[in-house]
């Protein structure tokens, strides 16, 4: 007969979600209440002993995240978790095996900021919290839409509508050369957003430029300070104007430019002029790369390339669409493909034999 006592339950110690011994990579705010954010792919990195960790959280929406425990970052997590609303505790990591030897856990917001703000407000352990992996030495930004937000990309079926079940930030071009690079990433990117036009004029006068300066997607009022912050990125990729040019309709040539040179001196603006900037045209038009052109020789400033995604590259076929006509893994792979010499170039890191994966 086994007598429960209190020797027999390992004793639970609370963290606070801005415990310095925590790695966030994306743009967060800490305050009293938590740290909190909003956009696709933001990820937060851990490691402990013990074989319980629980975060409490809260979200304005349901919403779903990666998790990975003991394993390097990758196309498929663990796991998917969801959180249904506020207050609400997240069992992470749990086992009857006891062990001394310390966990690695990262965990991966999936969805985009439309959805709402995020906000960890504690973690809670059976053991202790130690230092996760600061940033890596490796860092890149990325400035999109919904290919950069992983829009449908765990679907397989183009007809498909989206689900917030369907995004994963990790199966996007952007995670790929991550992994490619062995680099951190942080993305701002929003589904529908454009240049100087969204997906069919919708929200006009808000734009990828406006939300570049934002510390929440979905928040005019929280101003980003880019010096405030450790993440100082490589390389910035723009990966922009399908929405400008959705529905058979784009904006004049010269508000377009005028709209990307904004976004371009933001982005000098956070990291110096020596900062290069890889701008990508979509696939959606021919004429967007012209656009591009224009206003990477209109900014008149240094360390400005661009390059276009075109037709034969990438969702040629059927079976490189997801969701609602956009990418799915394969498809986001090509794209990744045909990004990374520029990004090595750019940046001076070496093309080796890692997978494109």
């Amino acid at each position: 007969m086994c007598v429960l006592c209190a020797m027999c339950v390992q004793a639970r110690n609370t963290y606070k979600a801005d415990d310095r011994r925590i790695t966030y990579v994306g743009r967060t705010l800490a305050n009293a209440d938590g740290v909190s954010f909003d956009y696709s792919a933001t990820y937060a990195r851990l490691t402990f002993t013990g074989n319980y960790v629980a975060v409490s959280a809260s979200s304005v929406e349901p919403i779903e995240f990666n998790l990975w425990i003991d394993k390097p970052f990758a196309a498929e997590p663990d796991k998917v978790i969801r959180l249904d609303g506020k207050n609400q505790t997240l069992v992470l990591y749990s086992t009857p095996k006891r062990d001394k030897k310390e966990h690695q856990l990262l965990i991966q917001r999936r969805v985009e900021g439309e959805h709402g703000i995020t906000t960890f407000h504690s973690f809670d352990l059976d053991g202790e919290l130690r230092q996760a992996q600061g940033l890596a030495e490796r860092q890149i930004e990325f400035v999109g839409d919904s290919y950069t937000c992983g829009y449908g990309s765990e679907n397989s079926v183009r007809t498909d509508p989206y689900t917030i079940e369907t995004q994963n930030p990790a199966k996007t071009y952007a995670a790929i050369l991550a992994r490619y690079f062995g680099a951190d990433y942080w993305t701002i990117s929003h589904s529908g957003m454009g240049i100087a036009r969204n997906y069919n004029s919708k929200f006009k006068g808000w734009y990828m430029p406006d939300r570049y300066t934002q510390t929440f997607d979905c928040s005019k009022d929280s101003a980003w300070v880019a010096s405030a912050h450790p993440y100082k990125p490589q390389i910035t990729v723009i990966y922009l104007g399908a929405n400008d040019f959705s529905t058979r309709m784009q904006p004049h040539i010269d508000d377009y430019a005028e709209h990307y040179v904004q976004l371009i001196k933001a982005i000098k603006a956070n990291y110096g002029e020596k900062h290069p900037i890889l701008c990508v045209a979509p696939k959606t038009s021919e004429l967007c790369i012209t656009y591009v052109c224009r206003a990477a020789h209109d900014c008149g400033l240094e360390n400005v390339y661009y390059t276009g995604v075109f037709e034969g590259v990438h969702l040629n076929t059927n079976e490189n669409l997801g969701a609602s006509w956009h990418p799915n893994y394969l498809g986001h792979q090509k794209i990744a493909y045909s990004l990374l010499p520029y990004v090595a170039t750019l940046t001076g890191w070496p093309v080796t034999d890692n997978p494109v994966k």
